[in-house]
């Protein structure tokens, strides 16, 4: 028997259980032991720890600044060391990092002695955890792939019976942990200083240098504080985004399945050595990398490692090619790849930091967050705004040197101009709001795995919906049988015929039925009689608790069939098999599947107790009760047997039909109003499911997919036959795809990008890995969903609440809205301050702004209104307008037309108020104290005016409140007073006494702007465009 069909017969067998406490052992004594590996926390009996104060002072300091280690307490009294770390890391890999630690503090420490002078070791603790295991010895790397499969197993010292347990210590204690190098991330000074490296602050430091140098000691202070207040807030912000990321990513299976000393166990990932039997089931990731023994339709995505993203199916041969690239060694394995379908074993040839993904992540140096489309396009336009800043502060001071104003004076002026138009704060804005999106988003159990993800929520146009699992509760339940000619129904655990109670056991064809029905399935049966439980697929579940319910003993019955080989549904074959022991020389073959796959399977049929060849006029009945089933949105399944000789696989005349199932699958609470949500947001839903065509249109109308439309279905058994072009136009009219395949999903979902759309992809099985890979935003369940699905996808709903989807969508288009309203909000008061100075300038009305006014206004104004803004809560119709343009700008030429005009009504205002100081006070500081006021006063309350592009203060429907702006706009407005009453502070400005009249005309120049702006949003509702 090959060890594939032996892995069944082991899969009941004991597994090791991860909490129980190991010992590593030091000649007779244990050098230390876990007591406890729990989320959070790691503790350790360390016995040389016990009163030395060498020990426990090198190992806190091995642990000392740790990204992932909140706590390190050593305790000389109890010999013990307890770690508290971060709840998402793994703590097989803690463990395993501890005991990497105390091996080297052990070699480099005499634990006799309790003095602190003993040798220790030069270097502290990196980050590294390659760096942090003392490898003794370098893993062998061969050409693996080259070998026979036997050739590798003996190169490697081991056995088809795997590893004995003093191998596998030896080999963790010779090469280390199966563990990946850990990437460094920036440090906190490197994070700071990267703060300054922008165009805009190179601007702003030119300018301070500019200003020291012409005596303007002063402005080159505030221009400092404005870049430093920038920088904390930038640092702030990005720290903290990154320790949000960093805490979403992790191993999302931190066990393998390997067979040692010939028992089949489950041990931590971290554990694996080379030489290992590693066996491979679907929904596993791969733990190492390893070369095949054993293969049975095995395929793997390794979409992570090759970039392809269809599986690709494996094999045991050797391949002679010398240079072979990673994407064709088809007989290897790789860590970190998935397995989709079949089954196989084979060996470890490289952990760690020696495996393909870990020399990957060695090359990959220094971490940093990546750079996300919308943070790139304020960058852009950042740059772009300091050069169109350098340009018109050049014109204003060749304006004003035309004018007769000195050199020097006009020269700081536009510095000083310079310094108030750069919006130094867009970066700050985007990683703040990306930053504080992801917590929200996390608040709302919705998983943001890839920082693009979240403003790529808010531009999906369509949405692709797995069927089962995610429309429905995945909670199957057998509501119909058809056997022997006739439709039955289940309730309540029994079996009824016309309301008539059946007995299983005087039926012999439907006892059958239900027999192979167990038999071919994979369901444990876990506990006693009256309190068992069922651990397996809704499916198979469903199947056996329908045969408990009849009085089947189902444990008896595996008993006397024992199961020898089982072959997987695959996409070739839409069933699953399984091979029994019958009797000597005789085997049971049990089947189930498709109902159309299987009974094209099979010859016979039969008809009151006994066995007769399937005429065409039956065949043609049960396809006629599937359709019907099917279109009462049951899943249905046909049900098979044969027995066979004990070498064959498939008896050459065919199977022995034996009947139907129909399992019904519940829609979950609250799906028809969130498909109604979606098509109010502009959103397409479209279903996509294995199911038949009757079944799939059934949960269709259920769901009205369609909306107001007719709905169209798409039967995708021959799909790949279609044309990439036909099927683009094909998918913008279909609502649901039926008999779909995993690459039929793939092919979908890259039918509907090339049609031009944004596509979301959701799904929780192993078939939906590669579609969920290829959409722009995959989403994935995180209780009911595989690993799978779980690691290639972008974004996980934790509680497998599909309602939180529209959460996540509206959070989105928010997020984009807010940077939107704040990239707005700066630059129409930076260029209102451009127009002032210009403007009155050109006019001859002198400097209405000295250099430090506009150094303050630009602190007072931009900073804190600018940050409020980008923490605006949703508006009230945010999921009422349709989904964003994704190849649009961040500020498009009608934008920038609303801005110039904003910024118009802005200057406007000032200008007035500074023309009417003119005409009273003449050109001085009087009048210059009316402009700084007024328009200080007006930026402030267009900052109010920011928070929507549409809704008006003067309309009927109000926005909730932002506390965060309230508390901005307050405080710059309390600074503001201040400097017309604190007269230090009064006189640093250059500011003049403020008469009652002319608070009046500073009021009107603030408020003026303000309701033309707020009004002229009427037009902007009427229209759908700015003026």
């Amino acid at each position: 028997m090959s060890q594939v069909i032996a892995l069944d017969a082991h899969r009941q067998a004991r597994k090791s259980e991860a909490s129980k406490a190991e010992k590593i052992v030091a000649g007779n004594q244990p050098a230390y032991e876990l007591l406890s590996a729990l989320p959070g926390r790691v503790r350790c009996k360390v016995p040389a720890l016990y009163r030395s104060a060498a020990f426990k002072q090198r190992i806190e300091e091995r642990f000392a600044g740790h990204d992932r280690i909140a706590t390190v307490s050593a305790n000389v009294l109890t010999g013990s060391v307890l770690i508290l770390f971060d709840r998402g890391h793994d703590p097989a890999a803690i463990t395993a990092l501890l005991f990497a630690v105390l091996e080297e503090v052990a070699a480099s420490t005499d634990p006799v002695r309790s003095d602190t002078s003993a040798a220790a070791p030069s270097h502290p603790l990196r980050a590294r955890l390659r760096q942090l295991i003392p490898h003794r010895q370098a893993q062998d790397v061969q050409p693996w792939h080259r070998l026979e499969a036997d050739e590798v197993l003996v190169a490697l010292g081991g056995t088809r019976s795997g590893l004995a347990s003093a191998q596998v210590q030896e080999r963790l204690k010779q090469y280390g942990p199966n563990l990946l190098p850990e990437a460094t991330l920036r440090s906190e000074l490197g994070m700071f200083l990267g703060q300054f490296r922008s165009l805009p602050v190179a601007l702003l430091g030119a300018s301070a240098v500019v200003s020291v140098l012409t005596g303007g000691l002063a402005d080159a202070l505030v221009i400092l504080a404005v870049v430093m207040v920038n920088a904390t807030l930038g640092y702030i912000t990005e720290s903290q985004a990154e320790k949000t990321i960093k805490s979403l990513t992790g191993p999302v299976q931190p066990f393998a399945l390997t067979i040692r000393a010939g028992v089949l166990q489950t041990v931590p990932a971290a554990e694996l050595v080379a030489g290992d039997l590693l066996v491979l089931a679907p929904g596993n990731t791969v733990a190492a990398d390893a070369r095949l023994l054993e293969a049975r339709r095995l395929t793997v995505d390794e979409s992570s490692l090759t970039g392809e993203s269809m599986p690709v199916a494996k094999h045991t041969a050797r391949l002679a090619v010398t240079d072979v690239p990673l994407a064709d060694r088809d007989n290897m394995v790789y860590r970190g790849t998935l397995v989709t379908g079949g089954q196989g074993l084979a060996v470890v040839v490289a952990t760690g930091a020696a495996s393909e993904i870990g020399r990957i992540q060695q090359l990959a140096g220094e971490a940093q967050s990546p750079e996300t489309p919308m943070e790139r396009q304020l960058r852009v336009l950042g740059n772009q705004v300091v050069w169109i800043a350098i340009g018109v502060c050049g014109g204003v001071f060749v304006v004003g040197l035309l004018r007769g104003y000195g050199a020097l004076q006009m020269l700081k002026t536009a510095v000083s101009l310079a310094v108030a138009a750069v919006p130094e704060g867009l970066p700050t804005v985007a990683t703040t709001t990306l930053a504080l999106g992801l917590r929200n988003m996390r608040r709302q159990k919705v998983l943001i795995r890839h920082l693009e993800a979240v403003e790529t929520l808010g531009a999906v146009q369509t949405i692709c919906l797995d069927k089962t699992g995610t429309l429905t509760l995945n909670r199957m339940s057998v509501t119909t049988l058809y056997s022997d000619a006739a439709r039955l129904t289940v309730a309540g655990g029994r079996v009824l015929r016309d309301g008539r109670e059946l007995d299983v056991y005087s039926h012999p064809g439907l006892r059958r039925l239900i027999e192979v029905a167990v038999l071919c399935n994979e369901t444990e049966i876990n506990g006693h009689a009256g309190a068992q439980v069922l651990n397996g697929s809704a499916t198979e579940n469903a199947l056996v608790h329908m045969a408990l319910s009849a009085g089947l003993d189902v444990l008896d019955l595996r008993a006397r069939y024992m199961r020898v080989r089982i072959d997987y549904r695959a996409e070739n074959h839409l069933y699953m098999s399984t091979l029994h022991e019958l009797a000597p020389g005789k085997r049971l073959l049990a089947v189930k599947g498709s109902p159309n796959e299987v009974l094209a399977l099979c010859g016979f049929t039969q008809h009151g107790g006994a066995t007769e060849a399937l005429s065409d006029e039956r065949r043609e009945a049960i396809r006629d009760e599937n359709e019907r089933m099917a279109g009462e949105a049951l899943r249905v399944l046909g049900i098979a047997c044969a027995e066979v000789d004990a070498e064959a696989s498939m008896p050459e005349n065919g199977l022995l039909w034996l009947g139907l199932v129909g399992m019904a699958d519940p829609v979950r609470a609250g799906v028809p109003d969130l498909i109604r949500q979606f098509h109010t947001a502009g959103i397409e839903t479209v279903m996509i499911t294995g199911d038949q065509s009757p079944t799939a249109h059934a949960i269709g109308r259920q769901l009205n997919l369609s909306g107001s439309e007719r709905l169209d279905i798409l039967d995708s058994t021959h799909l790949e036959t279609v044309e990439p072009e036909m099927l683009a136009a094909l998918a913008q009219r279909v609502h649901v795809f039926a008999r779909v395949s995993p690459s039929h999903k793939l092919r979908i979902v890259e039918a509907l990008q090339r049609a031009g759309k944004v596509v979301a992809m959701t799904g929780d099985g192993i078939n939906d890995g590669p579609a969920l890979k290829a959409a722009d935003i995959g989403i994935a369940m995180g209780r009911s969903g595989t690993d799978v699905a779980r690691e290639v996808a972008d974004v996980v709903l934790e509680d497998d609440n599909l309602e939180t989807l529209i959460v996540a969508v509206s959070q989105g288009r928010t997020i984009y809205a807010n940077i939107r309203k704040s990239v707005h909000f700066l630059l129409s008061t930076n260029i209102s301050e451009i127009t002032v100075m210009f403007g009155a300038i050109a006019l001859g009305l002198g400097q209405p702004l000295n250099p430090m006014q506009l150094l303050w206004i630009n602190l007072i104004t931009d900073i804190f209104p600018g940050l409020a803004l980008a923490l605006e809560p949703p508006e009230p119709d945010v999921l009422e307008n349709p989904p964003r343009d994704p190849a649009e700008p961040i500020v498009r030429a009608a934008d920038f037309r609303r801005i110039l005009f904003e910024a118009g009504t802005l200057s406007a205002g000032t200008l007035a108020a500074y023309g009417y100081g003119v005409a009273r006070y003449g050109i001085g500081p009087q009048a210059g104290s009316l402009a700084f006021m007024g328009l200080t006063a007006a930026q402030l309350a267009h900052a109010v005016s920011c928070r929507s592009e549409r809704h008006s203060v003067f309309g009927a429907e109000r926005l909730p409140p932002n506390r965060y702006l309230t508390t901005a706009i307050g405080a710059s407005l309390a600074l503001q007073t201040a400097t017309a009453f604190v007269p230090g502070l009064r006189r640093f400005l250059g500011l003049a006494p403020i008469a009652l009249i002319d608070g009046a005309v500073i009021g009107a120049a603030a408020l003026v702007p303000f309701v033309v702006n707020e009004a002229s949003k009427s037009r902007v509702r009427r229209t759908g465009s700015k003026p």
